[in-house]
């Protein structure tokens, strides 16, 4: 392929509205182009990497028994009505209606149509299991699209479903979808973890994200050297150490004006860590208390999980003046006006004489014990960790943070579709059973920016081999030189001819500009052909990774084989 006859309409200044490293670089290397927020056109050196991707992930799938198919990107309201998603899923769904108003959604996600196929054709045991898969254009309406094709309104991925007879089934085959997700990631050249998630609104019982460690990742998880790893909105918390205190008499304190847990700690020269801060919140409709330790925050997630509810907000200050008698900052678990479901988190349980709102203007309680000042109802997990927690797998280590760009998410759905949209088979004694499914998703527009996000320097992208929309380029500085062409052409059809993807620069442009276009799009291997090289017979070969003191010169025949022999061909 010869650079003049491609569109690679590169810029030398990245627009304004590019917020990340990967999307200034993928603007500026001419890969995508933004029709509007949150939407872009790919462009064939864009295109051709996301090809790269997509291949990489279609032979993993294939090796683990998966078949390809081609989904409609339109749903019809009535499949989403089925699983009650359709009411669920928020402004963040694409609805529309057709000529005859009847409503659709555009596809965010597939659960409900791959369910409705699988119900109709699989009637017996013995068509199971079964793993369906394709690739796809999705389509969310972010209310923030940012970060280019990282979180953007119209994007490109491979969604993947699995369907069981049973659990023990589904996890034979989940463990095969998590070595073939570390397979893609392993030869995307990532440096990732997998780590426990949150199922968010997708459900299931249990998954796992993929997540390529990047400075700019949204995401935070937690992690330690023994091999445990979660993401922030999942990782486990450990109960906190019992207090060898006495337990002494509740007493009333006054605190005019001070609600805060900081405020109130200062005021009263007490640590945080004696204080049990009382959140209120409404679960579908009912109100919950929530306790965790004053040093510590309530993960929302945690707390939905464990309620199974399918909303939950903060109450209203009206909720929590009828429930406390107090206003906002003065609530606490002793004496609350009505009856109504307490939650403790792990870290309040073995704190001895705490401090609480009193449910009452202007005043705290000190000396407040479980089980003799209050009780609690339930107890659960239901806090975020934080710097200094211990592990929850070796109870040794203090975890480690970084942050993490999810590229890619598997979950184990266990009937959840498959019961509300009926889809059984007939088990060996004639039984109707519900269908067990897994679901297996993963980003290729958000790996291509995840890639250039960890592999980049001041001057461009950096690809790794196997990704790169080009292995080879080939600078030919003066490409009118008869002896230039003919040794570019001779090296361009034997790489060529073993399937090496070769791009010739052979633009009438200066060699000082053909270099910085070659860094900025990130070729794995750039060999020059210049005159002055060529009358002792040698060309310069570079890898893209490498300083420019890294340069071999070579002849054209040991520059084949040394890029034939990269790349085992």
């Amino acid at each position: 392929m010869y650079f003049s006859k491609m569109l690679i309409p590169t810029l030398r200044e990245a627009p304004s509205d590019a917020d990340i490293i990967s999307a200034k670089l993928m603007i500026r290397a001419g890969m995508i182009r933004k029709v509007a927020s949150g939407l872009y056109e790919f462009l064939p050196l864009g295109l051709r990497a996301l090809k790269k991707v997509e291949n990489i992930i279609r032979e993993e799938m294939n090796a683990i028994d998966g078949q390809e198919v081609s989904l409609p990107l339109i749903f019809p309201k009535e499949l989403w009505l089925e699983t009650g998603r359709w009411n669920v899923y928020g402004k963040e769904l694409f609805r529309l209606k057709d000529r005859k108003d009847a409503e659709f959604c555009l596809s965010p996600t597939a659960e409900e149509c791959i369910t409705d196929l699988i119900r109709k054709d699989i009637k017996s045991y013995k068509q199971l299991p079964l793993m369906l898969y394709q690739f796809g254009r999705k389509f969310r309406d972010e209310i923030r699209p940012r970060f280019g094709v990282m979180r953007s309104r119209e994007f490109v991925m491979k969604d993947g479903y699995s369907f069981h007879a049973d659990e023990t089934d589904l996890e034979k085959y989940y463990k095969r979808a998590f070595e073939a997700y570390t397979n893609i990631c392993e030869r995307c050249g990532f440096k990732f973890r997998a780590v426990e998630a949150a199922s968010g609104a997708i459900g299931g019982s249990f998954s796992h994200e993929f997540m390529v460690l990047a400075e700019t990742g949204e995401e935070e998880i937690a992690w330690c050297s023994c091999g445990y790893g979660a993401n922030t909105e999942k990782a486990e918390c450990v109960t906190c150490e019992l207090e060898s205190s006495e337990k002494l008499d509740a007493e009333e304190i006054l605190t005019p004006g001070i609600g805060t847990v900081e405020d109130v700690a200062k005021f009263l020269k007490t640590d945080p860590k004696k204080f049990i801060k009382t959140m209120i919140y409404t679960a579908d409709g009912k109100h919950v208390v929530a306790l965790v330790r004053g040093d510590f925050e309530i993960n929302e997630i945690k707390l939905k999980s464990f309620l199974a509810c399918e909303e939950l907000d903060l109450a209203a200050e009206k909720t929590i003046n009828d429930l406390t008698g107090a206003p906002l900052g003065f609530a606490g678990p002793v004496n609350l006006k009505e009856k109504v479901k307490i939650v403790a988190d792990l870290s309040v349980l073995n704190i001895v004489n705490a401090v609480t709102g009193a449910n009452k203007k202007d005043y705290h309680l000190k000396n407040v014990n479980i089980n003799k000042d209050f009780q609690y109802d339930a107890v659960a997990d239901i806090r975020k960790i934080t710097y200094g927690d211990i592990c929850p797998r070796c109870k040794k280590n203090k975890v480690s943070f970084s942050r993490g760009i999810e590229i890619g998410h598997i979950f184990k759905l266990g009937t959840k579709y498959s019961k509300s949209m009926n889809a059984s088979y007939l088990d060996t004694n004639g039984k109707e059973n519900f269908i067990v499914m897994g679901c297996y998703g993963i980003g290729l527009t958000r790996i291509l920016a995840a890639t250039i996000e960890q592999s980049h320097d001041d001057n461009g992208i950096i690809w790794p081999d196997n990704i790169a929309p080009f292995e080879v380029i080939i600078v030919a500085v003066n490409f009118v030189s008869e002896k230039t062409r003919e040794v570019t052409e001779k090296i361009y059809k034997e790489l060529s001819s073993k399937g090496i993807d070769v791009l010739i620069d052979d633009r009438d442009e200066r060699a000082g500009i053909k270099f910085k276009d070659a860094d900025l799009i990130g070729i794995p291997y750039r060999i020059t052909i210049g005159e002055k090289n060529l009358a002792e017979g040698k060309v310069e070969l570079k890898a893209r990774r490498d300083d420019k003191s890294a340069v071999k010169l070579l002849t054209p025949e040991e520059t084949i084989n040394e890029i034939l022999k990269i790349y085992g061909r």
